[in-house]
């Protein structure tokens, strides 16, 4: 069975504080997968980032805390909060996904190259069958220690690569929803 995993798909990704976004069509996607999961029946969990850092745009109590409107959780779907970079740690996740038989997950969320990419690695290393929707993913530019600036694009190619090298498939929403 597989699961759809989706990570910290709130309004505190659209804060400026994150710098420029590439794929601007991940939330479309996200919410096509979503609405496939759904149609089927299927798990859907959703991982809220509940950070605790007092100036984080994710800190609860906060309007940009919530949900986006299109990947709403319903009623029927678990909601994992999460203070880390892994919806994993400190999370029920892992022994909800074994006590239901959950042997393959689906990622989609933000940003790549933080918690998609964590969970990713961790549930690999967990056992897990696991692949990474790409357009259902986004990442941010990201400056090295040389004060380089790396566009969110090259951020979301490399990520993937890695991930594709050893840890997940990665495939896009349409690839995935056609495989149904």
């Amino acid at each position: 069975m597989n699961a759809l995993i989706l990570i910290d798909v709130q309004k505190a990704i659209d804060h400026p504080k994150w710098g420029r976004r590439g794929n601007p069509h991940a939330e479309a996607n996200i919410a096509r997968l979503l609405a496939a999961w759904r149609a089927k029946g299927w798990p859907v969990i959703h991982i809220r980032h509940d950070s605790i850092d007092p100036v984080s745009p994710y800190r609860p109590g906060q309007a940009l805390h919530a949900f986006k409107d299109e990947v709403m959780p319903l009623g029927s779907e678990t909601v994992f909060g999460k203070n880390t970079n892994n919806a994993f740690v400190g999370t029920g996740l892992e022994a909800l996904l074994k006590a239901n038989g959950v042997a393959a997950l689906v990622i989609a969320g933000v940003l790549t190259q933080h918690s998609v990419d964590t969970s990713a690695r961790m549930a690999a290393s967990l056992g897990f069958n696991v692949t990474v929707v790409s357009d259902a993913t986004a990442a941010t530019d990201v400056t090295d220690l040389g004060g380089r600036v790396w566009p969110a694009e090259d951020v979301q190619a490399l990520t993937l690569a890695h991930l594709a090298a050893d840890y997940a498939a990665v495939a896009t929403t349409q690839t995935l929803l056609a495989s149904f």
